[in-house]
């Protein structure tokens, strides 16, 4: 009987333990997360793994190695883009070549 009664007690004590837990509100670190903008890893990350879609194994292994390591294209510098248009511009003159050059310079 004593441990009929001692089951029965712990039977209620999981019941309505349960009950309570589940109307306690959760605690501020299982909040669900707000959204925040992917930064440049993640922004880098989802452009290799789209790049590699078909490669599998050591080939996309490869590919994704090279793809994270690169390093973002620098803006050409002013010196580099004079030689550029100058480059480009050999046979003008005058207006012309000065209209060219703005425009050039200006990209």
């Amino acid at each position: 009987m004593k441990k009929l009664l001692a089951l029965t007690t712990l039977g209620f004590a999981c019941a309505f333990g349960t009950a309570w837990a589940a109307d306690a509100p959760a605690p501020a670190a299982a909040a669900p997360a707000t959204a925040k903008a992917p930064t440049k890893q993640q922004s880098k990350m989802k452009t290799c793994n789209a790049d590699a879609k078909g490669m599998k194994g050591d080939e996309r292994k490869a590919f994704m190695k090279t793809c994270l390591s690169n390093k973002p294209e620098a803006e050409a510098t002013q010196q580099s883009k004079m030689k550029t248009c100058n480059a480009e511009a050999a046979g003008k003159k005058g207006a012309e070549r000065k209209a060219f050059m703005s425009e050039c310079l200006k990209k």
